[in-house]
């Protein structure tokens, strides 16, 4: 693969690793650094790359690999959650959305649910996969993949439901 391939088929991937990176890394400079480990990654390997059925497939789990390698690395987790809730408080009541909330609410949830099943969601509900292609991502079967994303949804709701009516009784 030369550089004008490379560019063609592997760079457009770069919106798409970035933000699952920086879901699981919670860290935007993180993320940026691991997008270009991706591709440095890759282009090392591009005599090899037209092997590969999806080049985005194995970008993803590259991507996924080394989120997991890094977040095994840190001594202690990244809460960004403060900044985040911080950021959403300084917006001018005005202008701030009505459902910022529910965001707030759904990004809690879905940081409350253990890494498999957060990546799974996130790579469905945001970044729009195919379950046969989350199935190669995570190195699962299909069916695992649709039994852990729906058990996943299901306990985003509850948390949401429960959250609620926390608030309002």
């Amino acid at each position: 693969m030369n550089l004008q391939d490379f560019n063609s088929k592997v760079y457009p991937l770069k919106d798409k690793i970035f933000r699952f990176a920086k879901r699981m890394l919670e860290q935007t400079e993180e993320a940026e650094d691991l997008v270009q480990e991706v591709f440095i990654r890759m282009w090392k390997h591009r005599e090899k790359l037209d092997e590969y059925r999806s080049l985005e497939a194995l970008a993803m789990i590259t991507t996924k690999n080394l989120c997991l390698d890094r977040l095994k690395a840190r001594k202690f987790p990244v809460e960004s959650w403060n900044a985040q809730q911080s950021f959403i408080e300084m917006i001018a009541e005005e202008t701030r959305p009505d459902h910022s909330d529910l965001i707030l609410g759904v990004k809690e949830a879905m940081n409350s649910l253990a890494e498999s099943p957060r990546m799974i969601v996130h790579l469905r509900d945001i970044e729009g996969y195919e379950l046969g292609e989350i199935a190669d991502v995570m190195g699962m079967q299909e069916n695992t993949v649709r039994v852990a994303l729906s058990r996943a949804r299901k306990r985003i709701r509850e948390i949401l439901i429960n959250n609620e009516n926390y608030e309002y009784q």
